[in-house]
């Protein structure tokens, strides 16, 4: 009876082995949740390898992957040397999609609001009170500003473009996945933000493209590097980041295999001023031969035909040389 109950248990061991190895968990950005969503079923029912991915916020995905909760993460700000080396020293970004931050707002009417960067950033610091200041077109309305409440990848896209543009921002708030607001009301992940904006009248709020669409929220035309108001959109997405690596010290990391790249405030008349990459964060070395095989599969298939359905969430493709580099570099992942 005690050598059949063990042969059972050793049975339901290997059994728990094998299913744990085909199920990939990670957690972070509520940026790009929309398309890994998308990902990962299509991920699934092509390989029957399960990818579960919790959409907590960028701060939080770097936590749970530098303790070894989670076999990756995800993170719209780039992990800082000093969060590497807490890590293990061991940390490749890879880049999957990028996106815009846009600027949304609720107005009676829905009229039309164009932005340039130091008046957004005197909004968001609380200087700019009352929509008349901006417009007086615009409703006689208090403005409401709403933000994330938690560690945010969103956050540092949107922060960093701020910091670039208002001299003011950069030395009395900064730029990071959390800062001190001056002033408004915090919501929980993109979807908190979007839910909060499209509940307060007279509010404005910033999150990532799809969020916007998919709560039928207006978005605020913003004043790029070229002087032009521009909307967000997929066209105005790549155009600024074919802008922004175009430059020669973005051509410098890529070769190099740093893919830590900033997006913001592009060159160029079409492109729109607040677009971020979004990374996977993985280690080079990976621990469980079976969930680094899959790992590296998922990666690969991400960067090659993930890379088709971008578009239909609002997400810019990596440009082709730049995936081609990415994939270069998942190579040399070690399982």
């Amino acid at each position: 009876m005690l050598k059949k109950l063990s042969v059972l248990l050793l049975g339901l061991s290997l059994f728990a082995s094998i299913a744990c190895a085909n199920m990939l968990n990670g957690a972070g950005a509520t940026f790009p949740y929309p398309i890994y969503v998308k990902w990962n079923k299509m991920f699934a029912d092509k390989t029957g390898i399960k990818v579960n991915y919790q959409g907590i916020g960028s701060g939080g995905g770097v936590q749970q992957f530098s303790a070894g909760v989670t076999d990756f993460g995800g993170s719209d700000a780039p992990m800082t040397d000093k969060e590497i080396a807490k890590a293990g020293g061991n940390v490749l970004h890879v880049p999957t999609v990028m996106g815009a931050v846009v600027v949304i707002y609720n107005l009676p009417g829905n009229p039309k609001v164009k932005l340039d960067g130091e008046t957004l950033a005197d909004i968001f610091q609380g200087k700019i009170k009352n929509w008349q200041q901006v417009d007086r077109s615009l409703p006689d309305l208090e403005i409401k500003v709403c933000h994330r409440s938690d560690g945010s990848g969103t956050t540092s896209i949107f922060t960093g473009y701020l910091a670039k543009v208002s001299l003011d921002w950069a030395s009395n708030v900064g730029a990071g996945k959390a800062v001190a607001w001056p002033t408004g009301i915090g919501g929980k992940g993109n979807s908190g933000v979007a839910g909060s904006v499209k509940n307060i009248k007279g509010a404005i709020g910033y999150v990532e493209l799809s969020y916007a669409m998919t709560n039928d929220l207006p978005m605020a035309s913003l004043k790029n590097k070229a002087g032009v108001y521009v909307k967000a959109s997929l066209d105005s997405t790549s155009a600024a980041a074919s802008g922004a690596l175009d430059s020669k010290a973005m051509k410098k990391l890529v070769e190099a295999g740093d893919f830590r790249l900033d997006l913001n405030n592009a060159p160029g008349k079409d492109s729109y001023p607040i677009v971020g990459m979004t990374w996977l964060l993985v280690h080079k070395t990976q621990n469980n031969s079976a969930k680094g095989q899959d790992l590296v599969a998922y990666l690969k298939w991400a960067l090659t035909d993930g890379q088709k359905y971008a578009a239909d969430l609002l997400y810019a493709p990596l440009p082709k040389n730049i995936a081609a580099k990415v994939l270069e570099q998942v190579d040399t992942i070690k399982i």
